[in-house]
């Protein structure tokens, strides 16, 4: 059934670990999870940001503050480009209080945190239909062995089948190899958190 799926799975190239330690072992007692990491589910903002996190209902973000998170959060500002950005906003802030450096830091971790429990649930939907397939799989050679132990074989029919197993393989093989991808990018993002954690507590402290 699923044993095709998970060996499969276990051939993949070992990605690159998480920060956090939780998320380097892998796990396969969860069968929806194919990624070579172990299910992390929610991040904590307290173990990537030291200081005392404020309540976001207290008191919102001024239009210039949230404007940069938002900048930090998309993906396609890369680390090179953020660290001028927030240096950018500290000039211009001079007064800004170490806790609006803590509620940028939790407004971008809100929304990347979002976004990787988004991609954590596409990657569990991913799996269940690589599930489902490899179980296609095997029961259509089972199908194929039962005719071809018949005294009179019915060769249309198995060829048919036949045809239809190395399709449903070709396909198979391509979403697995996609997976390399698709599984890291949820430690990208938790990567990219803890890197601009360390790059706005650096400007919180001048």
């Amino acid at each position: 059934m699923a044993r095709m799926f998970l060996g499969a799975l276990a051939s993949l190239a070992v990605l690159g670990g998480s920060f956090l330690h939780s998320a380097h072992a892998a796990d396969f007692s969860d069968p929806s999870w194919p990624c070579q990491q172990r299910k992390v589910e929610r991040l904590s903002a307290g173990l990537m940001w030291p200081n005392l996190i404020p309540d976001p209902a207290a008191e919102k973000l001024q239009p210039e503050a949230q404007a940069l998170a938002d900048k930090l959060a998309l993906r396609r500002i890369s680390l090179d480009e953020a660290a001028p950005l927030i240096e950018t906003f500290r000039k211009a802030h001079p007064d800004a209080a170490p806790d609006d450096m803590s509620r940028i830091f939790l407004a971008v971790f809100d929304r990347i945190s979002a976004d990787r429990s988004r991609i954590i649930s596409g990657i569990e939907r991913y799996s269940q239909k690589q599930i489902a397939l490899s179980e296609r799989i095997e029961k259509s050679r089972t199908e194929m062995s039962t005719l071809m132990a018949k005294p009179e074989p019915d060769y249309d029919a198995v060829d048919k089948i036949e045809v239809q197993i190395d399709w449903d393989e070709r396909v198979y093989t391509d979403r697995s190899k996609s997976l390399t991808y698709i599984c890291e990018t949820p430690v990208l993002l938790e990567k990219r958190l803890y890197a601009l954690s360390k790059l706005l507590q650096e400007k919180q402290s001048n």
